[in-house]
């Protein structure tokens, strides 16, 4: 029998003072607030725990007494009304960009990213592509920026992890509730949901949008569990990085075409469009498309005025990292889309190719949001450099030197508020600067952590590695019995010292991370953790995806590690990794072991989460660490070698050497009070360096500064300009194109072969420049010291200035001043020049002399 179901949604009954718990639990402020979270925790301690830190489901389920005997609790309703406060001068006063930028107070911003880890209770993240999205997001409303973001809201989201007997792990994918979760249906001005339409081969797919508060930006999630939709269409945005490449091409439309539709439906057309990674690429295209339609202009036109407000962050450092779809599931999916916008298929498949006629090449997503954002950037120095490489292979800019291929770096951070140990915090109350909540970003704040007694810095850490100890018996107690063994259990009791040297490592467990690279002399690791006058124990967790079983294997190996009696407790697993574990991780661990293969770690985030809370790292000099370690505070293993076949095992012994020789004795000199003066010397000297450096306040304000204000003056710039204006710039671009094979150097002088420090080389050159004019070009002396390969280090450009014109060739001359003595290189160049336009990043070509 069918049965015909109409729904209704029932909220907790809140007595009249307590009625503004409901605002205060549907905004994520409490999960970076202690003021607010301590609130909810006040409700009731262990449905806290059980609720899994969720507000929405505490207020859903503590007993209407303990409602009614709150709401008469005096000292309850003032934390209430401390609280309450607290949120509205968050809510209302100016920040940061208020004050710094108010004269571009009406730009809007979009962070479009596949995941957001934001808190444990809204599990839509796997790893920390994710938790940067949302540590992005808790920066912008600190800071006040005029973002949102953009994402799906996946009915199962990431899976739940356990391991059987065999230590293998296991996956569980419990639906998630989103009627008793910190999110709300977004709804019309006249109460109707918002709703969203994009094309699927022979249909629409809808999706329902929901929103997520996070202090003060709004968070827009897509939904396609709707009734409207087929069984399969429901299933789209069921779980995160799930099923196959149909599934993932389908989950990527849906991100990118409908998010930025649902922002346009919404009144929220951005300004200003970021690509958190090349799962949103397909916005590019949409919003070209959408310039298409709203200002008529065919679609080569709209790229040119869309993609100078699109920005694209690119995570991976490997060509194997990025979505990649054959032409037969492109052409399926998006080919229709494709005739809408006036493109072929071939056209439509260059826009994803590095090599636009490689008709073999698969589409690429990270290359689709290249060719649609002129601002592009990696996540650290380091990442940075690899990127530009993988550009410059058999791309545009293999002509360009490698440094000035227009991908540039912002280093990623971390939320410092989300991380720092509530009892560290009040620490810094006391000793560091009144506003340091509002100045992480600020160096000099954390100068005055020098000011924080040794005693009073260690006694608080000794404590939070005790809590995170507690915990983590707590968890292998219940994983144990979860599997029904009485044996493992009691062990868990005792599992870890809590006067030992604590080791963390946890992440997602991918196979470059080389999670058991620890593990690979027996031998030597036992004679480590069995120094009995200097104990050494480790923590790990983490997930591996469902599809990799080599990383699962990983896992397995620690597991079975964990089993061997002769480790003792002296190694265990915590399965289930996820914020609320990396938080009680981070602040309570004593080092932070991170050993990928370099230069494969684009960036990393979570050693950066010990600096405020006092741990300290021991890493390869990969990604953030081979910016932020010097030996004052940290250790390296290794010089920055980059990985071959053979430096599993030399890095290996690297990281046992540093254990043994550096990191446990330093940990292990006491003096007369049993105080590590060493150890607390580096924790100082490690927050007073990286923790104004490597925070996402920094982070924002960088891609504020030098990305969104930038893209959004260019973009502004352009689109509001007469379309014949427009059609100029377009025009001149393809001329460019069109003559630039032509364009020659013929002569280039120079006064003298030998000069002194101070004096300037005066070079003359002539150039053919087939019929531009020398207005549309600028052609400049390259120059440099020279290395022992003859090739120009640190290289400076000198525009040369236009001399006039001699038997059809134009000419050219600069005085190249001579700073430093030694070998110096010059040649000279040509590149095209219009005031509109970025150069290279919209336009790739250039001349060498020969």
């Amino acid at each position: 029998m069918t049965r015909s179901f109409r729904f209704v949604q029932v909220k907790p009954s809140l007595p009249g003072p307590l009625e503004g718990l409901e605002t205060l639990a549907y905004n994520l402020l409490w999960d970076w607030e202690p003021e607010i979270r301590s609130l909810f925790v006040r409700i009731d301690p262990e449905l806290w725990e059980r609720v899994s830190g969720n507000p929405v489901a505490l207020l859903g389920s503590v007993d209407q007494k303990r409602l009614e005997q709150l709401s008469s609790d005096v000292g309850f309703l003032s934390h209430l009304g401390r609280a309450r406060d607290l949120f509205d001068r968050y809510m209302l006063n100016p920040r940061w960009y208020q004050t710094e930028h108010v004269e571009h107070s009406s730009i809007k911003i979009g962070y479009f990213s596949a995941e957001f880890g934001l808190t444990a209770c809204l599990p839509i993240y796997s790893g920390g592509l994710g938790v940067l999205a949302g540590d992005h997001l808790k920066s912008a409303s600190d800071l006040g920026l005029p973002l949102f973001g953009v994402g799906l809201l996946y009915q199962e989201g990431y899976f739940r992890q356990y391991l059987n007997a065999d230590g293998w792990q296991m996956e569980r994918y419990p639906p998630n509730d989103f009627y008793n979760m910190p999110i709300r249906k977004q709804t019309n001005a006249d109460g109707s949901e918002v709703r969203v339409e994009v094309e699927f081969p022979g249909r629409q797919v809808h999706a329902r949008v929901w929103r997520v508060d996070v202090g003060r930006v709004p968070l827009f999630l897509l939904d396609t569990n709707v009734s409207e939709n087929s069984e399969a269409d429901r299933g789209i945005t069921r779980s995160l990085y799930g099923g196959g490449v149909e599934l993932r091409i389908q989950q990527l439309m849906v991100l990118g075409i409908g998010g930025f539709r649902a922002l346009v439906q919404m009144g929220l057309e951005p300004t200003v469009c970021h690509m958190n990674e090349g799962h949103a690429g397909f916005l590019g295209v949409e919003r070209a498309r959408f310039v298409m339609e709203s200002r008529g202009f065919p679609y080569e036109l709209a790229q040119d005025v869309a993609e100078d407000g699109n920005i694209f962050t690119t995570h991976t450092p490997v060509p194997a990292g990025f979505d990649v779809f054959g032409r037969d599931l492109v052409e399926r999916y998006l080919g229709d889309y494709a005739a809408k916008v006036g493109l072929s298929m071939d056209d439509f498949m260059a826009l994803g190719r590095k090599d636009r006629n490689d008709h073999q090449e698969p589409f690429n997503m990270a290359i689709l949001a290249i060719r649609h954002a002129v601002r592009r950037n990696g996540v650290s120095e380091l990442h940075g450099r690899v990127s530009r490489k993988m550009a410059q292979d058999r791309g545009a800019w293999r002509k360009w030197p490698r440094d000035e291929v227009p991908i540039d770096h912002v280093t990623n951070g971390v939320h410092q508020a989300s991380v720092v140990a509530p009892a560290i915090a009040r620490l810094f109350d006391r000793y560091l600067p009144p506003d340091w909540r509002d100045r992480v970003a600020d160096p000099a704040v954390w100068e005055s952590v020098e000011n924080i007694p040794d005693e009073e810095l260690w006694r608080i850490h000794c404590e939070l590695r005790m809590q995170l100890i507690s915990f983590v018996r707590k968890r292998i107690v219940n994983q144990a019995t979860s599997l029904g063994s009485s044996m493992h259990a009691d062990g868990g009791v005792d599992a870890l010292n809590p006067d030992a040297l604590t080791v963390g490592f946890a992440r997602r467990f991918a196979t470059y991370k080389r999670a058991t690279l620890l593990l690979s002399d027996p031998d030597r690791l036992l004679r480590l953790i069995s120094a009995s006058e200097r104990p050494i124990q480790f923590i790990f967790s983490g997930k591996a995806h469902p599809a990799d079983h080599p990383a699962k294997e990983y896992i397995q190996k620690i597991a079975n590690t964990v089993k061997d009696r002769r480790f003792g407790n002296s190694i265990v697993f915590i399965e289930d990794y996820d914020i609320d574990i990396a938080r009680r991780m981070v602040q309570g661990v004593d080092l932070w072991l991170n050993n990928p293969q370099r230069p494969r770690e684009a960036s990393g985030t979570s050693g950066m989460k010990l600096i405020p809370n006092g741990g300290l790292n021991c890493s390869i000099l990969d990604g953030w660490w081979a910016e932020g370690y010097d030996p004052q505070w940290g250790w390296a293993i290794g010089n920055g070698e980059p990985h071959t076949p053979d430096r599993d095992s030399i890095e290996a012994s690297a990281l046992y050497d540093v254990f043994e020789s550096q990191v446990v004795p330093t940990f292990y000199d006491r003096d007369a009070r049993q105080l590590p003066r060493r150890w607390i010397r580096m924790m100082k000297a490690q927050m007073k360096a990286l923790a104004g450096r490597f925070n996402t306040d920094r982070m924002v304000q960088e891609y504020a500064n030098r990305f969104y204000l930038p893209a959004a003056r260019h973009y502004l710039g352009l689109s509001q300009c007469e379309r014949s204006e427009t059609e100029e710039i377009a025009g001149w671009k393809k001329k460019v194109r069109h003559l630039w094979h032509d364009i020659r150097i013929e002569d280039v002088r120079a006064e003298s072969e030998v000069l002194r420090v101070g004096d300037r080389l005066e070079v003359t050159a002539r150039v053919h420049l087939n019929g531009l004019c020398p207005s549309e070009v600028r052609v400049q002396v390259y120059h440099g010291q020279v290395d022992a390969r003859d090739e120009v280090r640190h290289a400076l450009t000198e525009t040369m200035s236009h001399q006039g014109e001699q038997d059809g060739l134009q000419l050219y001359r600069a005085r190249v001043p001579c700073e430093g003595t030694g070998r110096h290189g010059f040649t000279v160049r040509v590149i095209p020049h219009h005031p509109k336009v970025v150069v290279p990043n919209e336009l790739t070509q250039i001349r060498w002399a020969p």
